[in-house]
């Protein structure tokens, strides 16, 4: 990459607001526990003004108690899975380097698939739905619908930047593991549902996840 990376601002912080006003208890946790970072370009007080509109953000990056959150994260080997109603993989450019291969997390996310429980994943996030699998052996996004940070949008960002970003695609690779890839226009809101999987396709539809989930679980937002 050339530069830092980690998760998406919006991606944790627009979903968390949806739950909070609607009641929910929300548990913010990483694959290692610890501090987590948000990606320079999405934190709306960069330089580089890429997020600048995202008020929400900013409202709660400038409150201590949200962000003492994200100084000592569980680790997601450390909580009581059943005591969950559901699960959310927020995104960014950080998890396109260190979520391939994470067994761990790959099993958190079906275990709450295989309970019946919503189980979504946003934008890069959704890059964890390439190593799921089942207990069958079948990987849960072959047959499924889906959608995930497009390649019109690789293509944007790649051109915007003058290189190649990231290592993989999601759209292409699910689509060679059979998934049904869905995308609205390049950074539209958008969330779609199979079943208890829900996905959402970038940064701007963590809203449209977060109430996704709210409906499957047959909460009024």
């Amino acid at each position: 990459m050339g530069w830092p990376v980690g998760f998406w601002a919006a991606e944790l912080i627009h979903p968390y607001d949806v739950f909070i006003k609607a009641g929910c208890q929300v548990t913010i946790a990483s694959p290692a526990g610890g501090q987590v970072e948000f990606d320079a370009l999405s934190d709306p007080r960069d330089e580089s003004g890429y997020a600048k509109d995202d008020q929400l953000s900013l409202q709660y990056i400038r409150q201590p108690d949200f962000m003492q959150l994200l100084e000592n994260t569980p680790a997601i080997a450390e909580l009581a899975l059943d005591d969950f109603d559901a699960v959310v993989v927020c995104g960014g450019q950080g998890p396109m380097f260190t979520f391939r291969q994470n067994s761990a997390l790959a099993e958190l996310f079906v275990r709450f698939y295989q309970a019946n429980k919503p189980s979504a994943a946003l934008c890069h996030g959704t890059c964890l739905l390439l190593e799921t699998k089942l207990e069958n052996g079948d990987y849960l996004i072959q047959d499924k619908t889906m959608t995930g940070f497009a390649n019109s949008e690789e293509d944007y960002a790649d051109q915007s930047v003058g290189k190649k970003m990231m290592p993989f695609r999601i759209e292409d690779e699910a689509r060679r593991l059979g998934a049904n890839f869905v995308t609205a226009e390049p950074f539209a809101a958008y969330a779609t549902q199979d079943g208890n999987l829900i996905t959402g396709q970038q940064q701007n539809s963590g809203t449209q996840t977060a109430e996704l989930v709210l409906a499957a679980l047959g909460i009024d937002k």
